[in-house]
């Protein structure tokens, strides 16, 4: 056709149906699986609109619609065929043959199937997506009234359902369109694995299986989060309501069948859903989360009988305030198995968040370090490396990560070594013409490329990365020929629109760029660049070419993080903060090769208790005190002195994240950073000990233990035999 592949891959559309990690994760989880054999669906909404595009105006983050859709999407393929009903609003009837849900509205769930291609064992899994449409009768008022026309037009309300994501992440905004769409697709899913567990054979319609027995053993459902909880009480009222299964049985079976991963911490981000809000849309939900709540609240007073606040602490109905229904508690009590994501969030599940359910069930209590997928995160992203790995060791590696370790032997090796720091300085080469192209600014692919990706968010700590560029910014103005390791500051990351501390973070950032990247003083020794729309595209190109990896969030609120992993698994070196799964990174390849800084989780804690005092720390250390006053002063924005008092007014009088604690550590450790980089051969094999210690963050790994501890089926490498071979 005279096409250049690589042209053609340039114009392909992010599919961005996600927010932050939690999305990515999914899409690692769902190739891991293809990749183990394992019979697995991933199921989603098929918003017509993914995560915003972000676009950077006058410094300011602009968002446009993601128009993803616009030319079609030739990996999927409709199934109208299998199109099913989900049901909103309405009453429930009580009569002797039970509860019945009437005069409810219906909208339609039409499956798109996208093929999820395990790597070359000719298994192909499907990742079905939910869209809303309305159904012809959506309306029936024209008759009465005669606006045929407006009908028409207001089918659009069924179908708005899946025409956006929310762009949260880590935070929970209690509307109703977003719990509808997590209705919805809840429904819609327990349809479709309900009519393929009662049909006998492949691609039958016609229920064969009544018997929900052997339900748990022949489906599982991982709940990823508390977004699809809803599947707990709409399995019960399928069971009990439609089949007519005993109450008792159904739970049985529902707690066989679900079990569900928690992914975060912070208080905001935990879904408590308004009881008038669930009575309104779900009638009979809330009524049946109201009896398992009766049910489960007896067996606590069992155990812990008069102990009233436990009972109240362990309620899925919370009632000071506003009456609301915690999802997380309900996912737990409906589940058998629960989870965190890396070792140190998971203690922190069972010794804070729930210690109430820890205490009464700790066996269902466990964890599962996430992982990524290394075909996308090194085989496809950063092939030269790949090669280079696959010319010492063969390439068995991609499906099995702990091969790497293999590498170990060859830390020492002067060619190894000078053909990964060759890899390094050829991608960073790369990405500075890339980067130069796009934004107009000189890079020298000579210095320090120090990058921090992830969405902007205060526990993320963007802005500690910013008392460090200035802090750096000042050293260098105040003696401008002392010796300096250059560096390039990479900032990028998608604020929530609604988050303006997240916004003023980003304008910050530019800010600072605008007076550091023009100041003669500074030259080639110090860049700052916001990288714009970042997204899977842009993120397998910065990866492969960074120096330095910054996971610096307080200790304790990051769960696990994955672009963490990204980093160590293509030679990029660490700064962090023991939190999440940079500790199980320390552990893997030894101190000596991450630069660890800051306060433990243990020290947090009792920071918090002591009573945290910006203001000393900010009078103490001279360094901060400038950077602050500069950046309140107006310094960096000088048409508009005041633009950042909102920002400093948080870090100095109510700052949740300790940015001043960790200051100092952060600001040491990054000399420790800038000392190493002068010595290319040490720097280069600590970055070849972080390649060949990143086994276990495989997704591969991850899935395996789900597959075996959750899920109970075997993982298999086993190849099948492709289409045009004879089968056995």
């Amino acid at each position: 056709l005279g096409l250049d592949i690589e042209d053609l891959e340039e114009m392909e559309e992010d599919a961005g149906l996600g927010n932050g990690g939690l999305g990515r994760l999914a899409a690692c989880f769902l190739d891991s699986m293809a990749t183990l054999g394992l019979a697995a669906y991933g199921y989603g909404l098929r918003y017509e609109y993914g995560i915003f595009s972000q676009r950077i105006k006058h410094g300011e983050q602009v968002e446009e619609p993601d128009d993803w859709l616009r030319f079609g999407n030739p990996w999927e393929k409709a199934r109208p065929e299998y199109t099913l009903p989900v049901s909103f609003y309405g009453r429930v009837e009580q009569s002797d043959k039970g509860s019945k849900w009437v005069d409810t509205q219906t909208v339609f769930a039409i499956p798109y199937d996208n093929p999820i291609p395990g790597f070359r064992n000719n298994i192909v899994n499907t990742m079905r997506l939910w869209s809303a449409k309305s159904p012809n009768s959506f309306n029936l008022r024209f008759f009465n009234d005669g606006d045929y026309i407006q009908a028409v037009l207001d089918r659009n309300y069924a179908e708005n359902i899946s025409r956006v994501l929310y762009p949260n992440d880590n935070f929970f905004e209690g509307k109703e369109l977003r719990l509808k769409q997590e209705y919805f697709m809840v429904a819609a899913t327990l349809q479709d694995i309900i009519r393929r567990f009662k049909s006998s054979k492949f691609g039958c319609r016609d229920p064969v299986r009544t018997s929900f027995d052997t339900f748990p053993d022949k489906v599982a459902i991982q709940l990823n989060d508390t977004h699809p909880a809803l599947a707990i009480p709409e399995l019960m009222r399928i069971l009990v309501d439609i089949e007519g299964v005993t109450w008792d049985k159904a739970w049985e079976i529902t707690k066989k069948t679900c079990a569900y991963t928690n992914h975060t911490v912070l208080p905001e981000a935990l879904e408590r859903w308004p009881v008038t809000m669930l009575e309104y849309l779900l009638p009979r939900h809330l009524q049946i989360m109201y009896e398992i709540n009766q049910r489960f609240l007896e067996e606590v007073s069992k155990k812990w009988p008069g102990d009233v606040d436990r009972l109240r602490r362990m309620s899925i109905v919370e009632e000071y305030g506003e009456k609301r229904i915690n999802m997380a508690h309900l996912a737990i009590i409906g589940a058998h198995a629960v989870n965190g994501v890396a070792a140190i969030h998971s203690e922190i599940l069972k010794k804070d968040l729930f210690r109430d359910f820890y205490e009464m069930t700790p066996e269902k209590f466990q964890n599962k370090t996430n992982g990524i997928t290394p075909r996308r995160w090194l085989l496809l992203c950063n092939p030269s490396l790949a090669d280079a790995i696959a010319e010492r060791i063969g390439d068995s590696w991609v499906t099995h990560l702990e091969e790497l370790q293999k590498l170990k032997k060859f830390v020492n090796d002067a060619s190894f070594i000078r053909t990964i720091h060759k890899i390094k300085q050829e991608n960073k080469l790369k990405l500075a013409a890339y980067l130069t192209k796009e934004t107009g600014i000189n890079i020298n692919p000579a210095s320090m490329f120090d990058i921090q990706v992830k969405r902007i968010h205060e526990y993320k700590r963007q802005l500690l990365n910013c008392l460090h560029i200035i802090t750096l910014y000042n050293r260098i103005k105040k003696n401008p020929n002392a010796p300096f390791v250059p560096r390039t500051i990479m900032i990028g990351g998608k604020a929530a629109p609604g988050y303006h501390t997240a916004k003023q973070i980003i304008k910050l950032v530019c800010s600072i760029g605008n007076v550091v990247n023009n100041d003669p003083v500074v030259g080639e020794k110090l860049k700052v660049v916001f990288l714009e729309n970042y997204r899977v595209t842009l993120a397998e190109k910065i990866i492969p070419a960074a120096d330095l990896s910054e996971q610096i969030s307080t200790a304790g609120t990051e769960a696990s993080g994955t672009g963490n992993m990204k980093f160590m698994l293509n030679g990029s070196l660490t700064i962090g903060t023991l939190d999440g799964a940079n500790i199980e990174m320390k552990d893997e390849m030894g101190a000596e090769n991450i630069f660890i800084f800051g306060m433990t989780v243990d020290e947090v804690e009792d920071l918090k208790r002591k009573g945290y005092n910006a203001w000393d720390y900010y009078n103490a250390l001279p360094e901060l005190k400038q950077a602050v006053d500069q950046i309140s002063g107006g310094y960096f924005s000088p048409n508009n002195p005041d633009c950042f008092k909102d920002l400093t007014n948080i870090l100095l009088n109510h700052d949740r994240f300790f940015l001043f604690a960790d200051y100092e550590a952060y600001i040491k450790s990054q000399e420790r950073v800038s000392d190493m980089f002068t010595n290319t051969e040490e720097w280069t094999k600590m970055a070849i000990m972080n390649i060949a210690s990143s086994g276990k963050f495989s997704s591969d790994r991850t899935i395996a233990e789900y597959a075996r501890e959750i899920w109970g089926v075997e993982p298999s490498w086993e190849k099948l035999p492709a289409p045009h071979e004879a089968r056995e």
